[in-house]
């Protein structure tokens, strides 16, 4: 009797998006499952695919179909529920599946990356030990290690106990082969941050006295929790109030019901703290915390991977892309800073993993935990409108209070026919009074590199990257210009190229001249650290700047925005903020709400000790909203202006915003496609939704490509996506012109 092959939908990997039907061998149909990687041929290419489906199909004559050719892993490698959410995003972000599952499988998990293991060295049963004597025969080396290993109880890794005694691995081999001794190989747990751990006790006591409002906040996601059915609710908290601990209340009793935990920050930068204090808290209850981010090894990642996968742990914390950790019965999603731009992904899939996150509680009939001392417009309206529930933390723990701001105009800092100090003197002489009492001092610009231009004075040019539109920042610690979009770097010329004059001048500020003025106005001694993307390429420098910050070995902390949020030092009692004003200069209806979002987080940073915290905010603008509010800690005033403004205009969160993106190495072939599109949409308008373009981008060239854009305006996605997808797929695009759509555009440059 003839056997009818199964027949299964496999996606491949590797630029192929569209799942197709393979058949099952007779020895592999007992064992395939949705989700598990094969292997598989398509034309002469041979790739790896997942299995999406089981549907079987009948059998014909003329069918000719190929057959899968072998399992990389015996168990699926997605879950049902992952696979459901891979979906939904494809539809929603109007991306491709592959592309989205891509994102979801490790690679090392994808190729069939082998765990690790270790050669461990055991001692045997002696009866004879003339026989012993003479297998060991005149080799001094042998007979080191064997008279080690016999003073072992337990077995000794082979490769340090060499390392230790000095001698060769043939000397090990030598006694195996003799049978003098047994080897056997361990499997070696590659985790990240394995020694991160805060000094602090805070954490480690087993009696936490809640503040009233935690006690009120806890006891309402408590309950929300005990429900066991989906909801989405806001934490909304000052800085420094105990929201960190109120997320703990919360996993502790998902944990105590058998759920699994998924704890998202905004930075990688902010993952070693995090991971440090949760495993203080959660290590006498025998839970393994399991790191997932971009930027742990291949190892790392895949033995996270099968931590998850097995169920042997239930914790995971790490950043954006730890959204698609294969968490065992996902109770709880935790989104700590929530309102962070850095959740959203620029690349493909054009994600945001705050409202993928929303989606996937929703799939586990989970609750899904959002925090942030200034939500996002977004979520506070999804409170408004009754989608979200909220809990309010308006003061912080133990009675102390928000740091005094004062604002200081630099108009009035000019004296005579200068230019204006880039630190004021107000701020200098609290950053010495402060070192002089023994305190620590955060000083903030978010713009690295030590000068942002060079131009010659003679005939205007500026020194700009030859790929984006932009100008190319100065750094002097290798004299070298760089693009900090594309990455771009040339030598700093020592003269014009247009004109020849060696006149060239370096104007505007970064991280770098401001850790040199800082360097310069305090006494010799004081301890200075520079922490932006420049200074912690290296691995781990970052975590051990922190350290030494922490544990006051750092005077005074030089940054970015990696410092801005979520780091808590309690003996900072100063924060200066230098050129308040950039984030204003955007060309993005959202600068006022990130700009006062920046300052009150930056600010935040003070006083979360025991002594009282002062902030100087250098402004050129100091009449300015978000600048006026953040000074007052006024996050209900901002919202209710800002929320007029936005409803004036009917910008996000009163309609969903999507950009259209038309680039090409052709300026005018760019352009050409996209004002065709315009004249499509004109013709062919899609209801309900209102379009404004095409225009230039703010940065109009990015990485060599022309670009130009339409924002599309939208009270429903699905709706949109239906008219622009017939419209689009009649619209042929030259092959050197390509186009993006990004829903809910978080980056407008």
């Amino acid at each position: 009797m003839k056997v009818e092959p199964k027949i299964v939908e496999v996606q491949p990997f590797g630029g192929f998006n569209q799942e197709l039907s393979y058949g099952v061998p007779v020895a592999l149909v007992n064992k395939v499952q949705v989700g598990c990687l094969v292997r598989i041929t398509l034309g002469n290419r041979r790739l790896t695919g997942m299995i999406t489906s089981l549907e079987s199909r009948e059998n014909k004559a003329d069918f000719k179909i190929k057959f899968i050719s072998s399992l990389v892993q015996n168990e699926p490698v997605l879950n049902l529920e992952l696979i459901q959410l891979a979906r939904w995003m494809c539809t929603y972000y109007y991306t491709s599946i592959e592309s989205v599952l891509e994102g979801m499988i490790p690679a090392a998990v994808k190729v069939g990356m082998s765990e690790k293991k270790s050669r461990y060295l055991i001692k045997v049963p002696i009866n004879d030990l003339k026989e012993v004597e003479k297998k060991l025969g005149n080799s001094p080396q042998q007979k080191k290690l064997f008279s080690y290993i016999q003073n072992s109880s337990a077995p000794i890794p082979l490769n340090e106990t060499l390392t230790k005694l000095g001698i060769g691995i043939s000397s090990a081999n030598g006694l195996v082969k003799k049978q003098l001794i047994s080897e056997v190989h361990q499997k070696v747990e590659r985790s990240a941050y394995d020694d991160e751990f805060t000094d602090s006790d805070e954490h480690i006591s087993s009696i936490i006295t809640l503040t009233d409002e935690q006690q009120i906040a806890s006891q309402e996601i408590l309950q929300i929790i005990s429900e066991n059915k989906f909801r989405s609710h806001l934490l909304q908290g000052v800085t420094g109030s105990g929201k960190t601990e109120v997320y703990f209340q919360a996993m502790e009793e998902t944990l105590s019901k058998g759920g699994g935990v998924l704890f998202l920050v905004p930075e990688v930068a902010l993952a070693p703290q995090t991971v440090g204090r949760l495993r203080n808290r959660f290590s006498k209850q025998n839970e393994n915390v399991v790191v997932w981010h971009s930027h742990l090894s291949d190892g790392e990642r895949l033995d996270a991977w099968s931590s998850l996968t097995t169920g042997r742990s239930r914790i995971v914390v790490g950043a954006r892309s730890a959204i698609f950790a294969p968490v065992q019965n996902l109770k709880l999603i935790i989104v700590d800073e929530e309102h962070e731009p850095s959740y959203k992904q620029e690349e493909n899939p054009r994600y945001h993993g705050r409202d993928v996150a929303v989606y996937r509680a929703k799939l586990n009939e989970a609750v899904c935990l959002l925090g942030s001392a200034t939500p996002s417009m977004e979520s506070l309206h999804n409170v408004n409108t009754g989608k979200y529930s909220k809990s309010m933390l308006r003061k912080r723990i133990d009675g102390r209070e928000l740091p005094l701001v004062h604002l200081v105009d630099m108009r009035k800092e000019t004296k005579g026919e200068k230019a204006p100090p880039i630190l004021s003197q107000q701020l200098v002489e609290a950053l010495r009074e402060r070192y002089y009492n023994r305190e620590q001092s955060i000083l903030f610009l978010n713009r690295r590199g030590f000068n942002t231009t060079m131009m010659c004075p003679d005939c205007g040019d500026v020194q700009q990257c030859k790929d984006c539109s932009i100008s190319m920042t100065y750094h002097r610690t290798d004299s070298y210009l760089r693009c900090h979009i594309c990455g771009y770097r040339k030598p700093a010329p020592r003269f014009c190229a247009s004109c020849g004059s060696f006149d060239i001048i370096k104007k505007g500020h970064g991280t770098q001249r401001i850790e040199d003025i800082a360097e310069s106005l305090l006494p010799k001694k004081a301890t200075i650290r520079r922490v932006d993307a420049d200074m912690m390429s290296k691995k781990n420098l970052f975590r051990q700047t922190l350290d030494d910050f922490r544990k006051g070995k750092i005077d005074i902390l030089v940054g970015t925005q990696m410092i801005a949020k979520g780091l808590d030092f309690p003996n900072v009692t100063l924060v200066g903020v230098i050129d308040a004003d950039l984030p204003l200069r955007m060309e993005d209806f959202r600068a006022s709400e990130r700009a006062f979002q920046l300052l009150t987080q930056v600010s935040g940073r003070a006083g979360r000790g025991d002594r009282a915290g002062e902030v100087f905010i250098q402004t050129y603008a100091p009449h300015s909203s978000s600048i006026q509010f953040s000074r007052k800690g006024d996050v209900e005033g901002f919202i209710e202006e800002e929320s007029e403004l936005r409803k004036e205009f009917s910008y996000p969160p009163y309609r969903q915003l999507v950009r259209h993106i038309f680039r090409g190495r052709s300026k005018d072939k760019t352009l050409f496609y996209a004002e065709q599109w315009s004249k499509r949409l004109e013709q062919h308008p899609i209801e309900g939704v209102e379009v404004k373009g095409p225009a230039p981008a703010p940065l109009e060239r990015l990485k060599g490509y022309y670009r130009f854009h339409f924002f599309y305006f939208t009270q429903q996605i699905p709706k949109f996506l239906r008219g622009y997808h017939k419209l689009r797929s009649e619209f042929p695009l030259d092959k050197e012109v390509h186009d993006i759509l990004d829903i809910d555009a978080n980056q407008l440059s």
